[in-house]
């Protein structure tokens, strides 16, 4: 059963725009933070972002900083990802994952991915 379903990947124009969504059981969205790592072909697979429990706090990647937001619905479980002027360099699988810890080095739950293609 799997415990992260990401949802809302898909092929976007450069400039475009898209909303990923991760749905969470409860137990796993009520106890850890939240975040999104990407890995595009040839290579390794790299944090994007995270956000906390409460979501008052939130951490993102320099390269994608003032064009991704990352929030979270504690009520549907669920988290998302905002993306906004989407760059060819964005075209990766994005995951969301699950950690306890505030760093968010080591995500203990994974989903199974979805594609962002972003054509130039």
């Amino acid at each position: 059963q799997a415990q992260l379903v990401e949802s809302g990947g898909g092929l976007v124009q450069a400039g475009g725009s898209l909303r990923l969504s991760c749905a969470a059981s409860r137990r796993i969205f009520s106890t850890y933070n939240m975040g999104w790592f990407r890995q595009a072909p040839g290579k390794e697979r790299e944090f994007v972002s995270h956000i906390n429990l409460s979501g008052s706090i939130t951490y993102y990647t320099d390269s994608v900083k003032g064009r991704f937001t990352i929030s979270r619905d504690n009520a549907k479980n669920t988290v998302y990802l905002q993306m906004n002027s989407l760059k060819p360099e964005d075209t990766a699988v994005y995951y969301c994952a699950a950690d306890r810890s505030r760093a968010f080095t080591t995500p203990i739950y994974w989903g199974q991915g979805t594609q962002v293609t972003v054509s130039s």
